[in-house]
Parts: structure tokens; C-alpha cells; sequence
């Protein structure tokens, strides 16, 4: 298992995250081997210590660990492709954002080249990185994680999801789709009350309160969408679908855009159809979980 700080790492990939990492391994004193395509974005980066590979395989080699930040799966693809040699043996993190399917297959290709690999998502901003604030998600074999945490752990809050390749896209989805939810929720109010002359800065804190408010709930709600059973303990969805139609309309009537609540309402509507009109909001997962054909 690697200790201290003095254990080399590579980075591959220097955009503006790419380099981000690259700096936090730097400031916790780890021995960095950087490369990027553009080999002038690494220029620098060596001025502050990073360690230029004149070549890709050169890089991997140098290192019993790789961080890769690339902006697609294929470009990945394409760069370890041309270095099969020097992936025996290695461990690959690879923080470039894809879909679970491509993480899986990734994997799959690395493991057949002798490397271990780790698929990651990287939930921050490049300022971030090196503090407490930047979450960064690792799944695949735990042993390999352990191997290489402490080394990780330069980065920010480094966690450990589970053995499956694609458990980090998957969170990492998840998250945008909590993110847009409650920012197109926020623009929903906020388009609303402008038509009365509430400026979105009045609103804000009371829609971060409302927010706050709803955050607690998901323990109780997630307990029942496990256990399949959703009693209406606060609330049922006939009731909610009822204030659904009211956002609807006052947003109609106020020329704003009802196509989001719309929606929402539309599948509440097809949960009250099936029989569920008297069962808790989170009863609406059977709805999320399903594909429509139209």
C-alpha cells in the first residue's frame, strides 16, 4: 500500500482540470509526470515542478499510477491504444466524464492489457480541487482504491462507490439530474414572481429555504421507495396533483412557460390512472423508472 507523499503519479490530460490535479498532487509533494497532446499546456506546469514526458507511453511508464483527464472515452481509447506496453502492471484512474456502458467496457480494454483501472467523476469545479469541497467518486476493485488513497487523497474528498466500473457516471448523472432539477425549479418560481416584480435575488432565499426543506425529506422518502411501500404520511398524490395544476394555470395565465409542471403533472396523472392517486409523492419512482415509447 502506498504512504507519505513521495509516491509518483502521472497526470495525462492538461485542460483546466487536468491541471488543477496536477497542481494539488504538486502541493502534497508528490513526484508528477504530466503530458497532453498540446505538449505546450504542460510549459507551466514544469516551471512549478511537474516532470514533462516526452510521450504518452513514456508518462504511463513512469508512474505505478495515472490519472487520465480526457475530454472523451474515445480519446482515451485512442492514447492508450498506442501504449499497450506500458500498461502491464499500471493502475489507471480515469476521471474523464462518459456513460456507465462506456466506463464498463473501458475497463474491460484495460484489464485485458494487464493494467487495473478505476473509474472516476470528478464533482467540482478545477478551483476546488486539493480542498474538502472537491468530491471526487472512484468505482472498481476496492483493493486497488485502497492501494492507492492515500495518494488520492491530494485531490479533495475521494470516495469509494463499489466494485462496478460504472457506479461513478452513474452518480455523476444522478447528481446533474439533481442539479438541473432544482435549478429549473428555481427558474420556474423565479420567471413567476417577476411578472409581479420580485426580482430573482428577493426570491432566492426563500427558494434555497424551500430547497432545505425538501432536502430533508429524501431520507423518509428513499426508506419508502426501497421498502416499495409509500403510505401517505404527510401527503397524497392526489392532493399534490391538485397544486400541480394551479402552478399550471397561474403560469398559463401569467404568460410563462408551464411546460415543465406540465410534465410532472402528465405522470402523476398515469401513477393516479394506475391506482396510486392515494399513495406518498415518492410513489412517482415507478414512473422515473420506466422508458416511454412517445
Amino acid at each position: 500500500m502506498n504512504s507519505g507523499t513521495d509516491t509518483p503519479v502521472t497526470v495525462v490530460g492538461l485542460g483546466l482540470m487536468g491541471r488543477a490535479l496536477t497542481r494539488a498532487f504538486l502541493r502534497a509533494g508528490h513526484p508528477t509526470t504530466v503530458w497532453n497532446r498540446t505538449a505546450s499546456k504542460a510549459d507551466r506546469l514544469v516551471a512549478e515542478g511537474a516532470r514533462p514526458a516526452p510521450t504518452a507511453g513514456d508518462a504511463l511508464g513512469a508512474s505505478p499510477l495515472t490519472i487520465i483527464c480526457l475530454t472523451d472515452y474515445q480519446a482515451v481509447h485512442e492514447l492508450l491504444g498506442t501504449s499497450d506496453g506500458e500498461l502491464d502492471g499500471r493502475t489507471l484512474v480515469n476521471l474523464t466524464s462518459g456513460t456507465s456502458a462506456q466506463a464498463r467496457e473501458t475497463a474491460r480494454w484495460a484489464e485485458r492489457r494487464g493494467a487495473r483501472y478505476l473509474d472516476g467523476a470528478i464533482m467540482a469545479v478545477p478551483p476546488a480541487i486539493g480542498t474538502a469541497d472537491a468530491v471526487i467518486l472512484h468505482s472498481g476493485p476496492q483493493r486497488d482504491f485502497e492501494a492507492h488513497k492515500s495518494t488520492l487523497d491530494a485531490l479533495g474528498t475521494v470516495t469509494y462507490l463499489g466494485a462496478d466500473h460504472g457506479l461513478a457516471s452513474l452518480y455523476d448523472v444522478a447528481g446533474l439530474a439533481m442539479m438541473w432539477s432544482v435549478l429549473n425549479a428555481w427558474l420556474q418560481g423565479t420567471a413567476l414572481l417577476r411578472t409581479a416584480g420580485v426580482d430573482a435575488a428577493t426570491y432566492a432565499p426563500f427558494a434555497r429555504q424551500i430547497a432545505a426543506v425538501v432536502a430533508e425529506w429524501l431520507p423518509g422518502y428513499a426508506e419508502q421507495i426501497d421498502s416499495g411501500s409509500f403510505p401517505a404520511e404527510v401527503s397524497a398524490l392526489e392532493t399534490d396533483v391538485r397544486a400541480m395544476a394551479h402552478l399550471i394555470e397561474e403560469s398559463e395565465a401569467a404568460g410563462v412557460n408551464a411546460e415543465l409542471p406540465k410534465l410532472i403533472k402528465a405522470m402523476a396523472d398515469r401513477s393516479i390512472v394506475a391506482g396510486h392517486g392515494g399513495e406518498q409523492y415518492p410513489v412517482l419512482i415507478e414512473e422515473f423508472g420506466r422508458a416511454r415509447d412517445d
